[in-house]
């Protein structure tokens, strides 16, 4: 099982856009409200905090590998050869390249119309880390802080996270 996570912060800007792009989905009509439904886990698949929070029994398991997107987009080449490894999958550096190159951000937003039709356009909108800073205020920033030390922050999906934004941010 390959699990990615990614900062919960761009989780919820993420799917702030995404929901204000989907008319399947509801939309908000200022962040503010978005970010209100957010954190009282009235979205539509449920709590991202709280998902985090019953992935994490199963993050020392061995079949588990746990990758954040984080990690990924600072690497990838690094990012594959070690999903790579876990999936048993040997590549040549020829595969490892293409992989790499069709991994991109730039390349699947490219080719999203092929692989996903008009949803594309929804699904691939900036592929960034931190664009949450473009919409947080501080008590924002404050609140996801404080939910995310009581959902995950002491957890090995909680210290991974941390390590992947905080730290090497």
């Amino acid at each position: 099982i390959l699990l990615l996570i990614r900062n919960p912060k761009d989780v919820a800007t993420s799917f702030y856009h995404f929901s204000n792009g989907l008319s399947a989905l509801p939309s908000y009509e200022t962040w503010d409200d978005f970010f209100e439904a957010f954190m009282t886990k009235k979205m539509p698949w449920g709590s991202y905090l709280e998902y985090l929070s019953k992935w994490n029994k199963y993050a020392d398991e061995e079949n588990v590998m746990t990758v954040t997107y984080e990690e990924v987009k600072e690497d990838r080449v690094l990012g594959v050869k070690n999903i790579a490894a876990f999936l048993g999958i040997s590549l040549t550096e020829e595969e490892l390249q293409l992989v790499v190159e069709r991994s991109s951000f730039q390349s699947m937003k490219k080719n999203s119309q092929k692989t996903h039709g008009t949803f594309g356009e929804i699904l691939f909108r900036k592929g960034g880390v931190s664009d949450w800073k473009n919409l947080f205020s501080e008590d924002h920033n404050e609140k996801m802080d404080k939910a995310f030390e009581e959902y995950v922050g002491g957890t090995k999906l909680g210290k991974k996270l941390k390590y992947e934004v905080y730290c090497k941010a």
